[in-house]
């Protein structure tokens, strides 16, 4: 499986040829739903909390009497039906939402939308973004080349979600010269999930041979030797 890499200017420089167990895998909606479902489930803080009739404050004395004054009975003003009362099945903060994921199914799943997202057209393969500084106007410039050399015009004006930037290793100037644009974001391979992959609409992959590698070795390692 080969595909072709840019330079940043948008001109095609060679091809790379792609392991089929990272970008040749069949697409699963059922295995990947329950991936990026489990992972947004690991992600929420949990934090959401209500006070129930136990430990709202007042409500120690009875409102009124229990009969003669001809309104309905009431014990106390910490009830759910009272304002400034208790919550009745409220959100609750010792609740847990985690939910474990199995390491290979969660490769899988990312193998799954990597080929997709491949087979659509949407995943672009850079030798280098490197920056010597940090500059909005250079990454604008590399943007809008790939998106002219590439025939994806979306690519530079898409206004929400347009593309995340894989890197193969930390690059603070690279960084901080894409991280002023409100539509994209910076990753490295070694972090890249399927939450991310489907939140954005393209995968720009810059030092591209060497974040393939860095893909296969989380997706499909090879085995050690005795």
């Amino acid at each position: 499986m080969n595909t072709k890499i840019y330079t940043r200017d948008g001109a095609e420089s060679g091809s790379l040829t792609l392991p089929e167990s990272v970008f040749g895998v069949a697409w699963n909606a059922d295995l990947v739903h329950e991936v990026v479902v489990g992972m947004q489930a690991n992600s929420r803080a949990g934090t959401a909390h209500t006070k129930d009739r136990s430990e709202v404050r007042g409500g120690g004395a009875k409102p009124w009497k229990q009969k003669g004054t001809g309104r309905a009975r009431h014990g106390s003003r910490r009830s759910p039906i009272w304002t400034g009362g208790g919550v009745t099945f409220g959100p609750r903060n010792e609740k847990i939402f985690s939910v474990k994921i199995n390491k290979k199914v969660k490769a899988k799943a990312l193998a799954c939308v990597l080929s997709k997202k491949l087979a659509d057209n949407e995943v672009f393969f850079v030798d280098s973004l490197a920056m010597e500084e940090p500059k909005t106007k250079d990454a604008k410039a590399v943007i809008a080349a790939l998106a002219k050399g590439t025939g994806t015009e979306s690519l530079a004006t898409k206004r929400k979600n347009a593309a995340i930037v894989v890197l193969a290793d930390r690059s603070l100037a690279t960084e901080k010269s894409f991280r002023n644009f409100g539509n994209m974001e910076v990753v490295m391979a070694k972090d890249i999930n399927p939450v991310e992959l489907l939140t954005y609409k393209y995968v720009v992959v810059a030092d591209a041979a060497s974040s393939v590698e860095v893909l296969q070795n989380r997706i499909a390692p090879t085995p050690k030797s005795n």
